[in-house]
């Protein structure tokens, strides 16, 4: 072997070194994720539990339910101003306490009031986990494979709501119902809160393990400390020239960054790019995909399914999410972001028609329960899943992939508060409407407003959203 092969053989396997830590670095962020997954996912199983030891009435246990939606609205909004202080890890090692504190306290609590603020303290760190994982996934990432790296996230939550039905199901059938007495007697669905503070110390003590954002790090003026950790991820060759591109991005506004960023000094109006990012967060919710989540079990009951099959009917959901994920990670950064947003839309748009028509054909058993007939009860379930799959190859992973890295470096952290907490609010006022729209217009009527909201989502993608595949954050424009 000459000695010109010899080099590029040895920078091959540096980079292939290089290439495996940042994946495994990504993977602890992604933990957050799983936990976002899972803090979600898990209230499906425990309605039964809530309305029995709460004596909730139907909007009591929507509050209820939706009540972590609040506190993920301000985790999210706040994690990118704390990101921009304190840093990408640091803001991640918080959630990762909170997560553990809240699964704790949920399982405990006693009073509606205790179970409520519990969950807000989840979901603040669910909010933080949301904006800050995808947010240190792009930093520490190069172009190349930004967006499979940072659709894993989108893994890692579906996996976390699996997981969360999965535990659910196990729980509940080893109890004989979620409202049933298990381990030291406490009830089945206490168990299914207390399961997430395993994941919850796993988050803790590998967050410590990780570097700092160098793209925080340089911001901060911690030049020496970026560049360390730029070399420990892509080598000596390669850092700095990733550095000084960092750093003349930054340098082009010489003061930190800050809310006011979001307005355009020229027009006074805030920037084009962040109403993007404000749409795609607010429309990824407005196609009712957390409904699916949240009230799987409720939903599926409605329509004649036994607790027992709505529970692991949620189960094949979460696999099927997962599967449709795993697909995006080999697209997305092949076809692009734009392609499979407008393509998931389209067939939302389809499959929740299909199940807004099932539904509305059902009627009424004895016991005044909705039944569907054996075939509208096939095509319901069938286009039920079917647009779980389609929202987890578009909307799912791409809104996360795009507000990551769609805005440029100074804005970064606001931008992402912003769409955040968007997304979140957006998401709270979804799931706190759907049992008064279940009463109130039925299921029919409400999957044809997230149909609705799926056709209107093709026009805005077309319009609206720009490119980013290939791009380097240092390229974005706002």
């Amino acid at each position: 072997m000459n000695s010109t092969s010899a080099v590029e053989s040895t920078m091959s396997i540096q980079e292939a070194e290089n290439t495996r830590l940042i994946i495994l670095i990504s993977c602890v962020a992604t933990i957050g994720g799983f936990l976002f997954g899972f803090d979600s996912g898990v209230i499906n199983g425990t309605v039964d539990g809530l309305k029995q030891a709460f004596h909730s009435t139907s909007a009591e246990l929507g509050f209820e339910v939706a009540s972590m939606l609040l506190g993920c609205a301000l985790g999210a909004f706040t994690a990118g101003r704390l990101g921009d202080l304190w840093g990408r890890r640091t803001v991640l090692l918080i959630s990762s306490v909170m997560f553990l504190m809240s699964a704790l306290g949920a399982g405990f609590a006693t009073v509606s009031a205790v179970f409520v603020a519990a969950r807000m303290l989840g979901g603040f760190a669910v909010g933080a986990a949301s904006v800050m994982s995808p947010a240190y996934i792009a930093e520490v990432a190069s172009a190349r494979y930004r967006g499979r790296l940072a659709t894993v996230q989108q893994i890692a939550i579906i996996s976390g709501l699996f997981c969360a039905f999965l535990s659910n199901y196990g729980l509940a059938h080893a109890a004989g119902a979620s409202t049933g007495v298990l381990w030291q007697g406490q009830e089945a669905w206490r168990w299914m809160f207390w399961m997430m503070a395993i994941p919850s110390v796993l988050f803790l003590l590998l967050l410590l393990t990780i570097p700092e954002s160098p793209r925080f790090l340089v911001a901060k003026k911690r030049k020496d400390e970026a560049l360390a950790v730029l070399q420990r991820l892509y080598g000596a060759a390669v850092a700095r020239a990733k550095f000084d591109a960092i750093d003349v991005s930054l340098a082009e506004d010489h003061h930190r960054p800050r809310l006011s960023d979001l307005v355009n000094k020229t027009t006074g109006k805030l920037r084009p790019i962040v109403w993007v990012g404000i749409g795609l967060a607010t429309f990824q919710q407005l196609v009712g995909i957390n409904v699916v989540f949240y009230y799987g079990a409720v939903l599926w009951q409605a329509v004649g399914f036994s607790e027992s099959d709505a529970l692991l009917i949620n189960v094949l959901s979460g696999g099927l999410s997962i599967g449709a994920c795993i697909v995006t990670v080999f697209l997305i950064d092949r076809i692009g972001r734009k392609p499979l947003l407008w393509i998931g839309s389209a067939g939302m748009a389809v499959t929740l028609g299909l199940v807004a028509i099932a539904f509305a054909s059902a009627s009424l058993d004895a016991n005044g329960k909705l039944a569907l007939s054996g075939t509208m009860g096939v095509v319901a379930l069938a286009a039920a899943n079917i647009y779980v799959i389609f929202f987890n190859i578009s909307w799912g992973p791409v809104m996360w992939v795009m507000l990551g890295e769609m805005f440029p470096n100074q804005i970064r952290g606001s931008g992402l508060a912003v769409a955040g907490a968007a997304q979140w609010t957006s998401n709270f006022l979804i799931t706190v409407t759907f049992p008064m729209l279940l009463t109130g217009i039925g299921l029919a009527g409400a999957y044809g407003l997230y149909t609705l909201a799926a056709v209107i989502s093709i026009y805005f993608v077309l319009r609206y959203v720009h490119e980013t595949r290939g791009k380097e954050l240092e390229q974005m424009e706002g």
